[in-house]
């Protein structure tokens, strides 16, 4: 459906009409930092516009930012930086493009052809972005904006979402010209766009695999969450009465207190059980899984591929078949495909009766074997389970948890419990790189009215002290959670569990007063040094309106072993202390 603005030209100069097209796409925030570049850009934004510019210290933190406000409100973010920081963004752009997730991301730059005399700052932004982006546009010309800004909401949204680059040389926002298409197409606002059923016989084929099927499961990644296909999935699991599993990214598909909920799986946060159970299923059924390292535990998770049925189902084709033989492969939206295959199934089978699953006995002991483990933590150290196990206990429903994608991530993901569905939980885990889940909850916290806890190790951590600026100045609700052991805790425990070194030289570091760095922020900061401090200080941290930090001690990966199958076999072997 079209929102047209103006059919009638107008003289208008660049900054108004980003501007104006902006808005008719309905963005309410953009994430960046000022330069010389952009300056005309902020002038008519200060002056017209009511779009919130949400000020950073760090254009990656500003990438990560967008990116997460991106998974959150099921939008395309808007992201900008200056010519000066344009190399910063690279990380979140990355991830957001392995990710899926679309930002329309703004580089200013100095005038065309001007880095050809060795401008400062003049770099081929183009060049850059266009291997980590669906397409990159060099913005010219005042009169080519609407067009390619329609575009750029696009090719966002559509198909595989994913971020698009457009790089504006400083005379465009002054420069002016007659405006007579200022519209925006209000289908390219939300993603994702449009929702195409995978092909029909291809459904049929893969029902009649699941019915055959002694023992499915459904494997979720974030593709599920991306398309927003939770009640479809769990439609379809009910009636077929089919387990489903997620990976990390994938966590909060369906609530993971369902009786038929697997939780997560895989070598970054998946159990015993649930990794055990995949592991025998005759029939895995991978939806919005692009089947990566992670969340198949190296392609090791289901065993012999030679004796299990694969079926796929995934908007980028790409991924279908990508890693597993497949009896059916589907290219379609999630969403719209499940609630195709469940009509069908009514239809056809409506005598259709299979024996009632309820895996939550399996899942209560395997929590609580983790929970009342007493697996005893060296000297001045905390548990980081009974940590999470508190946490699940006080969020409240509208809360979101932001996480890295080390070890930070590994409790959280197995133990925490996503009890509505959605995107409560949110990780790094397609690129992985350090110092997201700080900029993370900025963007969280722009886009959900509830509190924020980001989890951090003070690896990452040191990535993004100087946003505690930012979070502090937003007057939102986050908690950062420091779980510090001073080194890089899941860098040592691979070389020594793995690799048997002995000490590894390069991931110890000094320590630091964390609590007074955020104190000097304006922090509200408590330390938690017992298990018995754990719950009052949480719930206080939620309470507060405002930005908190704990930092609590724990022991690093090669002490006590967390959920990483890999780490977990040598742990066994080496009889070390180990949660799984």
């Amino acid at each position: 459906m079209l929102n047209l603005e103006s059919v009638v030209g107008e003289v208008m100069n660049g900054a108004q009409v980003i501007l104006k097209m902006l808005e008719l796409h309905g963005v309410s925030h953009v994430f960046g930092l000022p330069g010389e570049t952009t300056i005309g850009w902020y002038k008519e934004w200060q002056g017209s516009s009511d779009i919130e510019y949400v000020l950073t210290r760090d254009e990656r933190t500003a990438s990560y930012a967008a990116e997460a406000y991106a998974k959150i409100t099921g939008r395309p973010a808007v992201l900008e930086a200056p010519s000066p920081g344009v190399t910063h963004c690279t990380p979140g752009i990355t991830e957001a493009f392995l990710s899926s997730v679309p930002v329309i991301f703004f580089s200013s730059d100095i005038p065309v052809n001007q880095d050809k005399k060795h401008g400062l700052t003049g770099v081929d932004q183009t060049a850059m972005y266009e291997s980590i982006c669906k397409e990159s546009f060099y913005l010219t010309n005042v009169k080519d904006i609407p067009f390619l800004m329609r575009r750029a909401f696009r090719v966002a949204t559509s198909g595989r979402p994913a971020p698009v680059h457009i790089r504006v040389p400083i005379n465009v926002f002054h420069d002016q010209a007659e405006i007579a298409d200022l519209y925006a197409d209000g289908d390219y606002s939300r993603y994702p766009a449009h929702r195409p059923v995978a092909d029909h016989g291809k459904i049929r084929q893969a029902i009649d695999a699941l019915l055959a099927a002694k023992k499915p499961a459904i494997i979720c990644g974030q593709g599920a969450l991306i398309s927003r296909a939770g009640e479809a999935v769990l439609a379809l699991a009910e009636l077929l009465q089919i387990p489903v599993g997620t990976t990390t990214p994938g966590k909060g598909t369906i609530p993971e207190t369902h009786p038929l909920a697997l939780r997560v799986i895989g070598a970054r946060g998946g159990m015993e059980y649930s990794n055990a159970y995949v592991k025998d299923a005759d029939c895995v059924f991978f939806v919005g899984s692009n089947t990566d390292s992670s969340g198949t535990n190296h392609w090791k998770l289901y065993g012999d591929p030679a004796e299990t049925t694969f079926l796929q189902l995934d908007m980028a084709e790409a991924h279908v078949g990508n890693n597993y033989p497949l009896k059916v492969g589907m290219v379609g939206d999630a969403r719209a495909t499940l609630d195709y295959m469940a009509e069908i199934i009514r239809a056809e089978h409506p005598d259709l009766s299979r024996p009632a699953l309820d895996l939550t006995e399996m899942k209560r002991t395997a929590l609580d074997a983790v929970f009342n483990s007493n697996i005893e933590m060296p000297e001045g150290t905390v548990s980081p389970v009974k940590l999470t196990q508190a946490l699940d206990k006080l969020l409240p429903p509208n809360a979101i948890v932001t996480a890295e994608p080390g070890v930070a991530a590994i409790y959280p993901s197995a133990l925490l419990s996503v009890r509505e569905a959605g995107r409560r939980y949110i990780t790094n885990y397609s690129m992985g790189a350090l110092g997201y889940s700080v900029p993370a909850g900025i963007g969280a916290a722009f886009a959900n009215d509830g509190p924020v806890i980001s989890f951090t190790g003070d690896g990452s951590l040191a990535f993004v002290l100087g946003d505690f600026e930012t979070i502090k100045r937003s007057g939102k609700n986050i908690t950062v959670i420091l779980t510090r052991n001073d080194n890089y805790g899941w860098i040592r425990g691979e070389a020594i569990l793995l690799d048997d070194v002995d000490a590894p030289w390069t991931t110890d570091f000094g320590a630091v007063d964390y609590a007074k760095v955020a104190e000097g922020f304006g922090f509200r900061t408590a330390r938690i040094t017992s298990e018995d401090q754990i719950e009052a200080t949480l719930a206080e941290a939620i309470a507060h309106p405002g930005a908190s930090f704990i930092e609590m001690r724990v022991p690093s990966q090669d002490k006590i072993v967390p959920f990483v199958p890999p780490w977990i076999e040598a742990a066994k072997e080496r009889k070390l202390p180990y949660f799984y």
